[in-house]
């Protein structure tokens, strides 16, 4: 075991359990459900009674186990302290309380409330208690995405996929430790394997996953890509950081995220435990002019363009058919 894998040994098995409760969680959720109408944030994406107990039992956790570290997260309790959306409230309550017996009203709502960490180089975890909520409110693909931050960069990343299955596991869940791999376990518990990213290395047999949402990138310059490396087989389209975990198990080489607009910038929490489980796996990731991820930045990615990840044999070519496609990108 390497010596960095060894010194985040501790921080690795609250990440898996943390994931673990919360999909757990999710799932219960989706298969009663229990969703209701989801709120809808300023930037008209939804969250649910999933979304808001996700990170109040993901947080409640990292404060118990780590009292000293910050937590960036996608969500606030700021829509559930008001008074016409007690009904939700109680609904995420009840959820939380399944989990965590006891549990009140308020406690949940600060829990929320412990993920405002603006980010930068020091020590904090970041969390997409659902990262896919519209996948997951159709009943297709989501994560609980979960990483470990320090200096500007990710040291270990968990993504628990409950409807990507494994080995005849209804889920599953992909850790990475940075320089110590990146293991694939089911979703319920048992042994890991090791994941690793494909071997192939001729472009037109690339499988390349991208967004369901047509505002998460350019799929117009995805497909001018396919075409120019001649890639025999169309995108597969995937919700969520659900797409790292595929790459990172070797049934797909390339994920594309191309900027839709010039001034589109990807969070933090969207891209960061992705990211060291494909790297861990053997996968390379940067943005679209082939720089790593700037993760100390703050919120958001701001100093990179888009994402292009891969299973590393293949990412060059990729960044080629890019560069000469320059002019028709955002």
């Amino acid at each position: 075991m390497s010596s960095d894998h060894a010194r985040y040994a501790r921080e690795r098995a609250v990440a898996i359990e943390a994931a673990r409760e919360a999909a757990r969680l999710c799932v219960r959720v989706q298969r009663s459900r229990v969703l209701g109408a989801p709120l809808v944030k300023g930037d008209r994406s939804p969250v649910t009674v999933a979304d808001f107990g996700s990170q109040a039992l993901v947080c409640r956790r990292l404060v118990r186990e780590f009292p000293g570290d910050s937590i960036m997260g996608e969500e606030d309790a700021s829509e559930l302290r008001r008074r016409d959306r007690t009904a939700i409230a109680d609904a995420v309550r009840v959820e939380v309380a399944r989990e965590v017996p006891g549990s009140s009203r308020e406690e949940v709502l600060d829990w929320i409330d412990r993920a405002g960490c603006a980010g930068g180089l020091g020590r904090f975890w970041a969390l997409d208690p659902i990262d896919g909520t519209k996948g997951f409110l159709r009943g297709e693909q989501y994560a609980v995405a979960l990483a470990l931050l320090d200096g500007g960069e990710v040291q270990l990343g968990a993504l628990a996929c409950p409807n990507l299955r494994s080995s005849g596991s209804s889920g599953c869940i992909l850790v990475a430790v940075r320089g110590g791999g990146a293991e694939l376990l089911p979703l319920e518990g048992g042994p890991p394997s090791r994941a690793r990213a494909s071997p192939a290395d001729d472009p037109r047999t690339a499988r390349i996953l991208e967004s369901v949402e047509a505002a998460h990138g350019d799929l117009a310059a995805n497909e001018r890509i396919r075409r120019r490396l001649g890639v025999a087989t169309a995108g597969v389209r995937l919700d969520s950081q659900a797409k790292y975990a595929v790459l990172a198990r070797g049934d797909a080489e390339i994920y594309l995220r191309l900027p839709s607009s010039a001034d589109y910038r990807e969070n933090v929490w969207d891209h960061a435990a992705g990211a060291v489980v494909i790297e861990e796996a053997g996968g390379r990731v940067t943005d679209v002019d082939g720089r790593p991820l700037d993760f100390g930045a703050g919120r958001k990615l701001v100093r990179n363009r888009g994402i292009v990840a891969s299973n590393g044999r293949l990412h060059e070519p990729f960044l080629a058919a890019l560069r000469e496609l320059r002019d028709g990108i955002a």
